[in-house]
């Protein structure tokens, strides 16, 4: 199993990046949303805990910024029918303290937003978390700087410009430098500034 790598980005790709290990291995490793805005400038150094999945056809190696981003991906691919890619879509949207949120509340209209998750998907991923919840942990166990890690306003703007009819590569274009200028707006206060950029842009 590896579990953990240090190297430095060589490329990013669709899907996430190739990570050069000082061996002169490269890594192709899927990541989410999360781990994509947290990449350093090509050639940086990168340091993600993995999580690899081995299938008849292929090694998927899966990459996370923090210990409990990965942690939370293993408690949700464990649940039947919940695979990789659906897990990293979650993971893409919520940290793990505002996915714990959602289950407290029983939000299963906001986990629905996740692109693949229908509503009646979303009803059963919350039912079959709430005995789990308290194995999310929330705590900064993280490869990087807690405070350099996007938080939950992001990923709520994100989603409320993806509703407005936004793409996922366009909201996030738009939210990163925003909550870059401004880090503790929130994200109605993004939403609305995003807007304004756009209206000036075609005027």
């Amino acid at each position: 199993m590896i579990a953990y790598i240090e190297g430095r980005l060589l490329e990013v790709t669709g899907k996430g990046c190739v990570l050069l290990t000082p061996g002169g291995v490269g890594y192709d490793i899927a990541l989410p949303t999360t781990a994509l805005v947290g990449l350093p400038p090509k050639g940086g150094e990168v340091m993600l805990f993995t999580h690899l999945i081995v299938r008849e056809d292929a090694l998927d190696l899966y990459g996370f910024l923090a210990h409990d981003d990965r942690d939370l991906f293993r408690l949700l691919i464990g649940i039947d029918k919940l695979g990789p890619k659906k897990a990293l879509g979650i993971l893409s949207h919520f940290r793990p303290d505002h996915l714990r949120e959602l289950v407290l509340r029983e939000d299963a209209d906001m986990l629905a937003t996740v692109p693949g998750i229908g509503p009646k998907s979303a009803r059963e991923i919350m039912w079959k978390l709430k005995d789990k919840v308290a194995g999310i942990r929330t705590g900064p166990l993280t490869a990087t700087p807690a405070q350099d890690l996007p938080h939950s306003e992001y990923f709520d703007a994100i989603s409320g410009m993806k509703a407005l009819g936004y793409t996922e590569e366009e909201a996030r274009g738009m939210m990163k430098g925003i909550f870059d200028a401004e880090p503790d707006i929130d994200a109605s206060a993004a939403i609305r500034v995003a807007l304004k950029k756009i209206a000036a842009a075609r005027t």
